[in-house]
């Protein structure tokens, strides 16, 4: 299948309705993505392999759990999952957050080449990172813990935000390890079309202020 096959597949077993434009904005970030990557090595070999699925739809998958109009995807890297997400969320404004300057560099020409104007992309470490105000979903798909996660970007949400981490194997050990002051709120199994590896999303909340 090509990829455009792919991404309609997945999108219809993901139940996500999109504008035609919408789903070639996405094809258009994957083709970019491989462009750069040959130079300045984005994202690794091992995920280089079938990008529609590792990386359009393993972000797209946790479309239906954003909350609120304000998101800031921490460890953004390369604009995984922010990017598939402001495509798909274009009423959302999303702030991309990562300190490695490369790709920062391909964020914001990303943004600037899909015209998107629902994304801020800010290159700084996430715990130096003080925006004027709180995010409603704090979502991460990078981090190595969620007690990291939590250490380093849990000033970022807003009073009633949402933080998600997106992990692959149920998460056992990181959720006995979650620091006091927040509350898990649920594990959401995923089904990414096409994958055959599992997902889950932990959602957090904290509960001081």
């Amino acid at each position: 299948m090509s990829d455009k096959e792919i991404l309609i597949k997945g999108l219809a077993q993901l139940g996500v309705v999109l504008a035609d434009a919408a789903q070639q904005q996405l094809l258009d970030y994957i083709a970019l993505l491989q462009k750069w990557n040959k130079v300045h090595n984005l994202i690794s070999r091992k995920e280089s392999d079938n990008l529609v699925v590792r990386h359009l739809l393993d972000s797209l998958v946790a479309l239906p759990y954003i909350n609120g109009s304000r998101v800031v995807d921490v460890g953004s890297g390369a604009g995984l999952p922010g990017i598939p997400l402001a495509i798909a969320c274009p009423q959302c404004r999303f702030t991309l957050l990562d300190c490695n300057s490369k790709k920062a560099r391909f964020r914001n020409q990303a943004a600037i080449e899909l015209g998107l104007k629902n994304v801020t992309v800010v290159d700084a470490r996430a715990e130096k990172f003080y925006p004027e105000q709180g995010f409603d979903s704090v979502i991460s798909r990078a981090f190595a813990t969620i007690a990291d996660m939590l250490a380093v970007a849990g000033h970022l949400a807003a009073p009633g935000g949402q933080f998600l981490a997106m992990k692959g194997v149920y998460p056992e050990q990181e959720l006995a390890e979650l620091p006091g002051g927040y509350q898990l709120e649920a594990v959401h199994p995923l089904g990414v079309p096409l994958l055959g590896a599992e997902r889950h999303l932990v959602v957090v909340t904290r509960t001081k202020d």
